[in-house]
């Protein structure tokens, strides 16, 4: 059924298909090496934006390549996979009393800016218990 690959074999494949080295996204910068636990940070996330008609009205179908940034801010509870293309952040809020967690990918095209607003002094580098800390 499936066949073994050789590295070889891989990278022959890679070098017909013209794939490139993976790039970080445009904020890869001195900045995102300096992000860590305990920031608050504001990521500008770009969204496909959604025709105001789903059936393809009058507003359906001529917006299809546009986009918008969403905002999302909050603390930055971990950084995973170091400096590598794979690498990620888990940024928390509380809103409505309810915690809202989002994992941003930071090498990827779709983050516009990543700001940090605030540095804070932590002992930890995975701050998990502020899920269960009661405000």
């Amino acid at each position: 059924m499936f066949t073994k690959l050789l590295r070889s074999d891989i990278l022959s494949i890679m070098k017909e298909k013209k794939f490139e080295e993976i790039k970080p996204g445009p904020p890869a910068s001195a900045m995102l090496k300096a992000l860590r636990a305990g920031q608050i940070v504001r990521v500008y996330w770009k969204i496909p934006a959604s025709p105001a008609s789903p059936a393809g009205g009058p507003a359906g179908g001529k917006e299809k390549d546009k986009e918008r940034i969403q905002v999302f801010e909050g603390l930055v509870i971990a950084r995973k996979h170091g400096s590598e293309p794979g690498a990620t952040i888990t940024v928390r809020r509380d809103k409505g009393g309810f915690g809202v967690e989002r994992i941003f990918p930071i090498h990827s095209p779709l983050i516009d800016k990543i700001e940090i607003i605030k540095q804070t002094k932590v002992r930890r580098a995975k701050l998990y218990y502020t899920r269960k800390r009661k405000k």
